[in-house]
């Protein structure tokens, strides 16, 4: 980043040749269009989609699997594994890795609730500790109040 920032600042300010620039650092004159084009180095984003050849035929079965198990106790409901013998048995020859993403992606945001160690005699210090798993933010209302959570642990006072 701070290459970028110079490069940059000594083009477009100083009006040092973009010769003189791909002489000192050995750079191939696109990467320099690049630096020139935008302020910050561009991430790197896909053209399409990655596909997923040996997962997509059971995609609709693990979803549907997903959807019986929210009507069922949670110590009931399927586990990643068990979701990934299920699909074995019918067909499936990729990888467990691939099923647990996808349960991950398909359930969504999950939320453990913590009872504190210690608690208080004074209701308005009473607190619930929070473990978001998830990459996206929560949404957590409570008695009307609304809260947006970071995925991380949280403490959120009544």
């Amino acid at each position: 980043m701070e290459q970028w920032t110079e490069i940059r600042r000594r083009v477009l300010v100083e009006q040092v040749s973009q010769r003189q620039i791909l002489r000192e650092t050995g750079m191939h004159w696109k990467t320099l269009q690049k630096i020139l084009e935008h302020s910050e180095p561009p991430g790197y984003q896909r053209d399409v989609p990655f596909s997923k050849p040996k997962i997509s035929p059971f995609l609709d079965r693990i979803r549907q699997i997903l959807a019986e198990d929210r009507r069922v106790p949670r110590k009931q409901r399927h586990t990643a594994k068990r979701i990934f013998e299920r699909i074995q048995q019918e067909g499936y020859t990729g990888g467990y890795t691939q099923v647990k993403e996808v349960k991950e992606a398909t359930a969504g945001l999950a939320l453990r609730y913590y009872k504190p160690k210690f608690r208080s005699t004074s209701p308005s210090e009473r607190s619930t500790l929070l473990t978001i798993s998830s990459t996206s933010s929560a949404v957590i209302h409570s008695g009307g109040e609304k809260f947006t959570m970071c995925p991380k642990v949280c403490r959120i006072r009544r």
